[in-house]
C-alpha cells in the first residue's frame, strides 16, 4: 500500500483487495476510476496504523449518494467496528437519498437502519465471443452532453465526473446505438479479476440492449467469462437471457434510504456496479 496516498486512496486500495478476497470480482482499475469520480468517497477505520474496515460513499450531486465496499477485516467482525464506520458514510451522505446493493443475508440489518427494499439484482454469467453486430458505434463518437442527458434520464441523477472517468475504454469496450440521429442506448465492458463485466447497459428497448450486449460479449473475446448485473424488476431483460446461454452467479438487494432516485428500470438492462450504483 502506498504510504504517500491520501486516506481515501489508501482505503480504496484495501477495499478493492478485500472485495476481491470476498469473491466480489472488482474491476482491475475500479479504484482509480472511482477515486477520479469522487476523490473522497472511500472511508476507513484504522487500528495501530492498519486499516481494519472500509466503506465507500459516492456523492452524485446534492440529491443522491451510494454506499458500497462495506467490509470489516474478517478477524474483527461482530465487534461494532463496521457499524460506526457505516454511520460515518451516512453522515457523508448528509441527508441525500442513499442507495446500496447488499447481500441477501444483510437485508434485515439494513432494514433496521431504515433502508427499504426496492428490487433484486441478479448477476448473470455467460461466455465471450461471437461476431460483432452492425449498428453499433464507439461511445467516444457520441457528443458527451447527449450521453450525459441520456444517462441522467435512466440512472436518475447527473454523474458527469463519474461518466468521464468510466467510459474511457479501448475500442469496442464502450459502445452506443444511434437511431435517427439520437442516442438510444450504450454499454461499457470492463476487465475484472475474473473475466469482464458489462455495466452500465442502458437501452430504449430490448432490441437495442441485445445489439449492445452482443457487441460487448464479442469484444470480451472467445472463452472469456462475462458478467451482467440485471435488475430483476426489468421484465424486458429476460429477452437478453433467452438469446444466449447464461447462468445466475450472485444476487443482491437494492435498498434505499430517504426515498428513491427517479431511475428508469425499464431502460436499465445492466447496472453500472454494485459498489457505486
Amino acid at each position: 500500500m502506498d504510504p504517500d496516498a491520501s486516506p481515501s486512496a489508501r482505503a480504496a486500495q484495501a477495499a478493492i483487495a478485500w472485495a476481491d478476497a470476498e469473491g466480489w470480482n472488482p474491476g482491475l482499475d475500479d479504484g482509480e476510476r472511482f477515486l477520479a469520480a469522487d476523490p473522497d468517497s472511500f472511508l476507513a477505520t484504522e487500528r495501530a496504523g492498519e486499516i481494519v474496515a472500509t466503506v465507500s460513499c459516492a456523492l452524485y450531486g446534492e440529491a443522491y449518494a451510494f454506499i458500497g465496499f462495506y467490509i470489516v477485516r474478517s478477524d474483527l467482525r461482530a465487534r461494532g467496528i463496521g457499524s460506526a464506520l457505516f454511520d460515518r458514510a451516512l453522515r457523508r451522505a448528509d441527508g441525500r437519498v442513499v442507495g446500496l446493493d447488499g447481500v441477501l443475508a444483510q437485508q434485515a440489518s439494513y432494514e433496521r437502519r431504515g433502508f427499504l427494499l426496492a428490487y433484486r439484482n441478479v448477476r448473470w454469467r455467460t461466455i465471450g465471443g461471437g461476431g460483432r453486430p452492425p449498428g453499433r458505434v464507439e461511445l467516444s463518437s457520441v457528443p458527451f452532453e447527449e450521453l450525459l442527458a441520456f444517462d441522467e434520464a435512466v440512472f436518475g441523477t447527473e454523474r458527469e465526473r463519474f461518466l468521464r472517468a468510466w467510459i474511457d475504454r479501448p475500442p469496442g469496450h464502450a459502445i452506443a446505438c444511434i437511431k435517427e440521429g439520437s442516442l438510444v442506448g450504450y454499454g461499457v465492458l470492463r476487465p475484472c479479476q475474473v473475466g469482464a463485466k458489462v455495466g452500465p447497459l442502458m437501452a430504449e428497448d430490448e432490441d437495442v440492449a441485445e445489439l449492445l450486449l452482443t457487441g460487448l460479449v464479442a469484444a470480451a473475446g472467445p472463452g472469456r467469462e462475462v458478467f451482467v448485473d440485471m435488475p430483476a424488476a426489468n421484465s424486458r431483460a429476460r429477452f437478453l437471457r433467452a438469446t444466449r446461454e447464461v447462468e445466475p452467479s450472485f444476487e443482491t438487494v437494492r435498498m434505499y434510504l430517504h426515498g428513491r432516485p427517479p431511475e428508469d428500470l425499464q431502460r436499465t438492462f445492466g447496472v453500472t456496479t454494485f459498489e457505486l450504483g
